[in-house]
């Protein structure tokens, strides 16, 4: 089967089901498979400049927005020339990948007869779902089932290692300027690793709030998880957090990797987030995934 993927995470499931071979296009952002971009047309592309800071991509994103424009643009003759059996999107946001309703609408005009499938987790047992849906429409549905029972046999231990241990409070934020709360399946990651989410809303869309709410939560713990960002840029940032909350420990994570991105690292963010809530219980993951800054 050709797959056309319009999404990271998707790409990352691919991957993690053995089937990256079949994969004859991918975005701009997809990096796991490592090297994937290299070997594949990339078909997805950002509209917005690069260099800007969280605030003005904030503001530049708001302006598109409101004039209807897109953040992504397509590449419509590459696709074509791929020529994909299954396109795999999404239409959970459209500030974070490229809308279903673009793709089919492009696949009509160039005479593609190719399944859409619409990858649009909203939790994280919904995230595990979507392994198993790509892995269906991929005709490889015991492929997705051995990889969702290995996921959740991490999860469980990580359950086991942080059960009656003290929660500290946490509070994520997925932007620092303006500051944003986190929604989906992010208070859901921070239950899992033994934390006390504050302010998320699981399920929902992350929301714009200001200092002073934040302050108002009262954390014990802030996570400085910067949509789309690394962790370099995480713990850039966090020099904007520690000075609205001074004080307050700050961890900083691989957010692209390890937090907004609905794939199978999701699990890899929960063992870490776990180990820098409780490093005497859960061991330390691989350098590159979260710093605890003090």
């Amino acid at each position: 089967m050709r797959i056309a993927s319009l999404l990271p995470a998707a790409t990352e499931i691919v991957g993690a089901l053995g089937l990256a071979d079949d994969l004859v296009a991918v975005t701009f952002e997809c990096d796991r498979p490592e090297a994937i971009r290299a070997t594949r047309p990339v078909v997805v592309d950002t509209a917005l400049p690069a260099g800007l800071t969280p605030a003005e991509i904030d503001a530049t994103v708001r302006e598109r927005a409101a004039q209807g424009l897109p953040q992504y643009s397509l590449d419509r003759e590459a696709l074509r020339d791929a020529a994909p059996d299954l396109v795999l999107t999404q239409d959970l946001c459209r500030v974070c990948a490229l809308p279903a309703s673009t793709v089919a609408e492009a696949l009509d005009a160039l005479d593609l007869d190719a399944t859409v499938l619409a990858v649009d987790p909203h939790t994280l047992d919904e995230v595990l779902d979507a392994v198993a849906s790509v892995a269906r429409a991929a005709d490889s549905p015991a492929a997705g089932e051995a990889l969702v029972a290995e996921l959740q046999e991490r999860l469980r231990a990580v359950d086991e290692a942080v059960k009656d241990r003290p929660r500290p409070r946490v509070l994520a934020l997925e932007w620092v300027d303006p500051p944003f709360l986190p929604g989906h399946w992010v208070p859901a990651m921070v239950r899992r690793a033994g934390g006390e989410p504050l302010a998320g809303i699981d399920g929902g869309r992350s929301v714009a709030t200001t200092w002073d709410e934040v302050r108002a939560h009262a954390p014990d713990v802030a996570l400085v998880a910067p949509c789309g960002f690394g962790l370099d840029d995480a713990i850039a940032q966090a020099d904007a957090v520690r000075a609205e909350l001074p004080g307050v420990p700050l961890v900083a994570i691989d957010s692209a990797s390890y937090v907004v991105r609905a794939g199978p690292r999701l699990v890899d963010g929960i063992e870490a987030l776990a180990a820098a809530l409780h490093p005497d219980a859960v061991p330390a993951p691989p350098p590159g995934r979260i710093t605890a800054l003090g």
